[in-house]
């Protein structure tokens, strides 16, 4: 039979009421007791009914998460990262693997908001399928614009673009492409293809960028690499505006006989371990990653305890150069 309350109160010698205290941390209870009471429930295999508790202290302790996939390794590794803090807030986290549809997405939303969650990382590129503002919900994007009043952060991809151009150029590259996903997604990521056409301009080059319309399709970004190196063979240096396309570009380029970083020189961005791991010389732009699931959120917590005032519409986090044998 399933352990009751009255069982550990028993068992630890005191009142259903004060082990109620003890689990639900409330007034003055101590140190001996509350020893006592834990160790009568490990006794008799009693847990603790969270929705009853979620109902007397108002919160479920639980924190949704979005993210179009966690296969990609910058989303795998944040989501590593936002687990690990919120299990050492006392938070559980819902993880919502949207695959970037719509429909799905629209589902998870309703999904979060039944359960009760007291608050969401979103990090979704479909703004404007949730009235966020009347669901009274606790919200943080991570690299996204959902709304002029959602906090969102991310790392400095300006910064990022900087450097990745400017190391190009420095490294005597005369035609250097970007690569990036549709400039339409509202997110701080295009501040990567705006900080390389700075750069070029600056130097009195054209900037030339090929977007991936859908940067989860595998097919459709082999297909615009191709079509680079077919509609550019003189290209000598590329900056991708993450690892996996840079990845690709590599075996594309082998493909085609180019030697890398002799004849064209690659840079991408994200830094993931698992990135690093699989292609340890690919030089890229490193996210401070595990820094933007602490700042996400350390942002919610405030949300959720009512602190709005004075909280950071945009952060922006640095980013580190790591400059391996691609270039």
């Amino acid at each position: 039979m399933k352990a009751k309350i009255s069982d550990v109160a028993k068992i630890a010698g005191v009142s259903p009421t004060t082990v109620s205290r003890v689990l639900n941390n409330r007034g003055y209870i101590s140190d001996e007791t509350k020893k006592n009471v834990y160790k009568a429930m490990k006794e008799v295999n009693y847990f603790p009914n969270d929705i009853a508790r979620s109902l007397f202290n108002k919160r479920t302790n639980l924190i949704g998460v979005i993210v179009p996939q966690t296969s990609n390794p910058f989303f795998g590794e944040l989501v590593f990262h936002i687990e690990s803090i919120c299990a050492s807030l006392n938070y559980k986290m819902l993880l919502c693997n949207s695959l970037n549809r719509i429909d799905k997405e629209e589902k998870y939303w309703e999904m979060l908001i039944r359960n009760q969650v007291d608050g969401v990382i979103a990090v979704t590129y479909n703004r404007g399928i949730l009235d966020y503002h009347n669901q009274n919900l606790p919200i943080v994007a991570i690299d996204h614009y959902l709304s002029e009043k959602i906090p969102t952060v991310s790392s400095d991809n300006f910064s990022g673009g900087i450097q990745a151009t400017e190391l190009l150029i420095s490294k005597g590259c005369k035609h250097i492409i970007h690569i990036n996903g549709p400039i339409k997604l509202e997110t701080p990521a295009n501040l990567r293809r705006k900080a390389y056409e700075y750069v070029m301009s600056e130097q009195g080059k054209t900037p030339i960028t090929y977007e991936i319309t859908n940067t989860f399709d595998r097919k459709i970004q082999q297909e615009v690499i191709c079509k680079l190196f077919d509609e550019y063979p003189e290209v000598d240096g590329i900056f991708a505006s993450d690892d996996l396309i840079a990845a690709s570009v590599i075996a594309e380029a082998q493909k085609r006989g180019k030697d890398i970083p002799t004849e064209l020189k690659v840079i991408g961005y994200d830094g993931t371990e698992a990135s690093q791991a699989l292609l340890p010389g690919l030089t890229t732009i490193r996210q401070p990653i595990k820094s933007i699931a602490k700042k996400a959120i350390e942002i919610l917590i405030k949300e959720v305890e009512g602190e709005f005032n004075d909280l950071p519409l945009e952060t922006s986090l640095p980013v580190k150069l790591l400059e391996g044998t691609t270039t």
